[in-house]
């Protein structure tokens, strides 16, 4: 008897104190990712479900679609030292994980992937990155906050890539914050390369200026 009480009882203090870690993860909050170093990010990569490459004659849409974005994807966090997520957000270590957007990605059609069309460049607004979020895959991400870019558009004519840095709360698939950012291209061979480019010019300035401007407006 006395044994199944103090089995009873580890039982319930394993219990409280996984409540209590998940308790804890979950309370995770935008003030915090700008405030703690060791605020759990997951980034999850670059969402190419709106974007629209613009003035692009040539290009092949549907290399674009089943290899190149998916390349770029790639290159981000195999090149971690490059495109240094962690030293942007001041962070100890960014985990991340593709298959959300790889999967949405995927989806694309590729015949609606080119544009000749320049307003295309700054069609989006703020509430189409929540239609972006909410078709998100997140089955098993719960509790941690994540990082996504959300491409709008990427322009041959403005020599520049739009990007919207967000935020999610990825229990309720809720935009913490969402920001639109322009990368400039560079000298970059190929696709992969060249549309790299804006993403590494978007992180420097992150770290550079706008996380100082993003932890005085949300860190406090």
């Amino acid at each position: 008897m006395k044994s199944e009480i103090i089995n009873k009882r580890s039982l319930l203090l394993s219990a409280l104190l996984i409540f209590a870690l998940n308790a804890l993860t979950f309370a995770q909050t935008l003030k915090d990712v700008f405030t703690s170093s060791e605020t759990q990010i997951m980034y999850l990569g670059l969402d190419y479900t709106k974007a629209k490459l613009i003035d692009d004659v040539n290009a092949n849409v549907m290399d674009i679609k089943e290899r190149q974005y998916a390349g770029i994807n790639e290159l981000v966090v195999t090149e971690s030292k490059k495109y240094d997520l962690k030293s942007a957000f001041h962070k100890s270590f960014v985990d991340h994980d593709l298959g959300p957007v790889t999967k949405s990605n995927e989806k694309i059609n590729a015949e609606e992937i080119k544009s000749t069309n320049t307003s295309d460049f700054h069609r989006l607004q703020a509430t189409d990155i929540d239609g972006v979020v909410r078709g998100l895959d997140l089955a098993g991400q719960k509790g941690v906050i994540g990082l996504l870019f959300v491409v709008e558009g990427m322009s041959k004519s403005e020599k520049a890539a739009a990007v919207w840095v967000t935020f999610i709360d990825m229990r309720s698939k809720k935009v913490l914050m969402t920001e639109r950012m322009l990368g400039k291209t560079g000298m970059g061979f190929g696709f992969r390369n060249f549309w790299a480019a804006p993403i590494k010019n978007i992180i420097d300035e992150i770290e550079k200026k706008k996380y100082e401007e993003w932890k005085s407006k949300y860190g406090h």
